[in-house]
């Protein structure tokens, strides 16, 4: 996912409200933190008959839907999915504001490399992509159309979201910066999905320290271009470079499109797919056909792993009443730190690392009508503020092929440090609005008074942060094969959080489950 990332910043102050201004209207939607913290209370009793499953399957987010899918086509019908949420798709989800669709969490998908082989023919299946020629064609409706990214700074917007160079020393590190990416994809070699390709000592020693030092013994110190590689990171892993490990900075660009100092005749603007709602395209897709299977707004409490299948005990949040499943086999496809309360392995336990989730915030904004430009590049679907402490915003509106005038809708991100988990929770909803609305204002002084609503969605553990020592971790490898009756599926194996590592976790897990079928007694 990137954002795979989200949202904003704190500072700069309110402008354009008055005391005449109408109150703001707006909500929490998409996520019930409540229910995720049933699991620290003990478990009620569930009497009376239990539901039963060949496969039950926790999670029902783009792991846990890719998981039924492939069991699904490969014959395995007798699947059940678990979730707490109301809707299916985890951080790639959809909402409508305004009666406009709009993305609650992750909003594009970089064009799939040859590693992500399941996401290729995921996107063939959906009418994406088709081969022509012997090369892949892409449908140009969904492919991000022009102009896609654009940068404020130095009072006017840029065309891109790598800031130009201010002197040649900075161009000299921009470039040495370019050279250090092709030597490490060439010499180390990066894959996405990540365990696709080697892990060699040369990947270990960059696991083993921050981006930020990384970046320190090579020189590479230009404040432009640390700013640019620390938001990349924020977007990708919800922390900057001194949290996140080296490995997982090379990685973010050496596993897919390289690094291109500006004026490289080789730069080439990365082609994604994108939809008003994001990847809630997608996750709607996906959970189209398994709709009979989805029992949603179910938390699960507890597992019972024994000689003859597992016991489940989940809350049904619509009937405020306790659930007992019983499945041959269970499939985890919920971040590790859930799995690790669910079931004592421990592998699970050895698989957690400091810093574990960041939190992140989505805002959806309904506009009145259209903002006022600053000079530059005109709107873009992707707008970023330099030194922001926000991830920006998009247009959700940017994709519509309807020319006529529309009122914008935007949607702004941040990836929040840890610390402020507490308050995310906590705080109402009209607390976080004004801090998305100061940090737009900045940029844009007349929106805070063409704000029609604001609805926010938080994830108190959005995605897993790759710091030091997560990536190369054993367990995660371990956790691959499963454990008994329990696959695991979940972009968490792979130590960070994107659709083609999710995605790619959840069609093994059903391969570890389809193995585990076949080799039952006839």
């Amino acid at each position: 996912m990137k954002r795979r990332s989200l949202l904003l910043s704190l500072g700069t102050a309110l402008t354009g409200c008055t005391p005449e201004a109408p109150a703001l209207q707006g909500s929490w939607v998409g996520t019930h933190p409540e229910r995720g913290h049933r699991l620290r209370e003990a478990p009620p009793r569930a009497d009376g008959p239990r539901r039963r499953a060949g496969v039950l399957i926790v999670g029902a987010g783009i792991a846990g839907l890719a998981c039924a899918r492939a069991l699904s086509q490969r014959g395995i019908d007798d699947i059940a999915l678990l979730d707490l949420e109301d809707q299916a798709g985890g951080n790639s989800r959809g909402h409508e504001i305004g009666g406009w669709p709009c993305p609650l969490g992750a909003h594009y998908l970089p064009l799939p490399g040859p590693d992500a082989r399941e996401v290729t023919e995921l996107l063939h299946e959906l009418g994406l992509a088709r081969e022509h020629l012997g090369r892949t064609a892409w449908d140009e409706r969904h492919l991000c159309h022009s102009p896609q990214e654009r940068l404020f700074i130095d009072g006017a917007w840029q065309e891109g979201l790598l800031p130009l160079p201010d002197s040649p020393a900075a161009r000299e590190q921009y470039r040495r910066f370019a050279a250090l990416v092709s030597q490490a994809q060439r010499e180390l070699g990066f894959a996405m999905p990540s365990h696709r390709g080697r892990w060699t000592p040369g990947h270990a020693a960059l696991d083993a320290q921050t981006f930020a030092t990384w970046l320190d013994g090579h020189g590479l110190t230009d404040a432009r271009l640390r700013w640019y590689l620390d938001y990349c990171c924020r977007d990708d892993y919800g922390a900057d470079a001194t949290v996140v490990s080296a490995w997982a900075g090379l990685h973010y660009f050496a596993s897919r499109h390289g690094f291109h100092a500006p004026g490289d005749e080789a730069a080439e603007r990365e082609p994604v797919l994108t939809w008003p709602e994001g990847n809630g395209w997608l996750s709607a897709r996906l959970a189209a056909p398994l709709r009979d299977r989805l029992h949603l707004g179910r938390t699960v409490l507890r597992l019972d792993e024994g000689r003859h299948g597992v016991d489940l005990w989940a809350w049904d949040e619509a009937a405020a009443a306790p659930e007992r499943w019983q499945a041959e086999r269970v499939v985890l496809a919920v971040p590790l730190f859930v799995a690790a309360r669910l079931l004592p392995l421990p592998a699970l336990q050895a698989a957690l690392q400091p810093h574990g989730h960041a939190p992140w915030l989505t805002a959806n904004l309904a506009l009145r009508g259209p903002l006022l430009e600053r000079p530059g590049a005109p709107l873009a679907w992707d707008n970023v503020a330099f030194g922001g402490h926000g991830l920006g915003y998009v247009n959700a509106r940017h994709q519509a092929l309807d020319p006529s005038p529309q009122p914008p809708r935007l949607t702004a991100y941040a990836a929040l440090p840890a610390a402020q988990r507490p308050a995310l929770l906590s705080q109402p909803w009209q607390h976080w609005a004004q801090q998305v609305l100061r940090e737009l204002a900045a940029v844009h002084p007349d929106l805070p008074a063409q704000v029609e609503r604001v609805d926010l969605c938080r994830f108190g553990h959005a995605m897993r942060i790759p710091a030091p020592g997560v990536r190369g971790a054993p367990a995660l490898a371990a956790l691959r094969q499963g454990s008994g009756r329990i696959a695991f599926a979940h972009a968490d194996l792979a130590g960070y959080s994107v659709f083609e590592e999710a995605y790619t976790a959840g069609v093994e897990a059903a391969g570890v489950i389809a193995r585990a079928f076949q080799a039952r007694p006839s």
